[in-house]
């Protein structure tokens, strides 16, 4: 006996949407994930409509997405923290019209775990850093930079974490170019 399993109907409910010029021809786009995938939208500003540029399934559950530009950039990749225990950076390929991946960081373990990061992303607005935080205790810096061939390349993570902390939000401080700054809205439970 053989099982499977072939979804008749995607999910229509959007968990997470975030804007950007990822394919690179000054439009504004968005990418939203449905349940167990990502899609790139554009808006036509001529007829208002909406229309689907690419639908990917992931084969996970979205936990949060954010979009960054490096400094001097010319369009957006994605960041998605997911179940998977991973960090991934996606980059849009017009050519191919699929996501890319750019970078695949592991952290911890697979699942939605309180203590395991992924839950909460931020990106520091200049795009030079991003921090991914669980719902207890842990939080994670990584440095975005630029190769010698203007490819993008992540650090080690650096570690931010707090004993005996709950975290309800995490947001990247606008500080023009000094050190990348973070916020975090967390109660102590001790």
């Amino acid at each position: 006996m053989f099982l499977y399993n072939l979804t008749l109907q995607r999910a229509s409910g959007i968990t997470h949407a975030v804007h950007g010029n990822f394919s690179g021809s000054r439009s504004q786009e968005l990418v939203v994930s449905r349940g167990r995938s990502l899609e790139l939208l554009r808006p036509d500003p001529n007829t208002g409509k909406v229309h689907t540029i690419l639908t990917t399934d992931i084969f996970g559950i979205v936990r949060s997405l954010m979009s960054f530009r490096l400094t001097g950039g010319s369009k957006d990749y994605i960041v998605v923290g997911s179940d998977s225990g991973r960090i991934s950076i996606l980059e849009y390929n017009a050519a191919k019209n699929q996501f890319d991946r750019i970078h695949l960081e592991t952290f911890g373990k697979s699942g939605c775990r309180r203590i395991v990061p992924g839950q909460y992303l931020a990106i520091d607005p200049k795009g030079r850093a991003v921090m991914i935080g669980a719902v207890e205790k842990q939080k994670l810096v990584y440095i975005l930079n630029r190769d010698g061939q203007a490819r993008l390349t992540i650090s080690s993570p650096l570690e931010a974490h707090k004993s005996n902390t709950l975290v309800y939000h995490v947001v990247g401080v606008d500080v023009g170019f000094e050190n990348p700054l973070f916020a975090c809205l967390e109660i102590d439970y001790e």
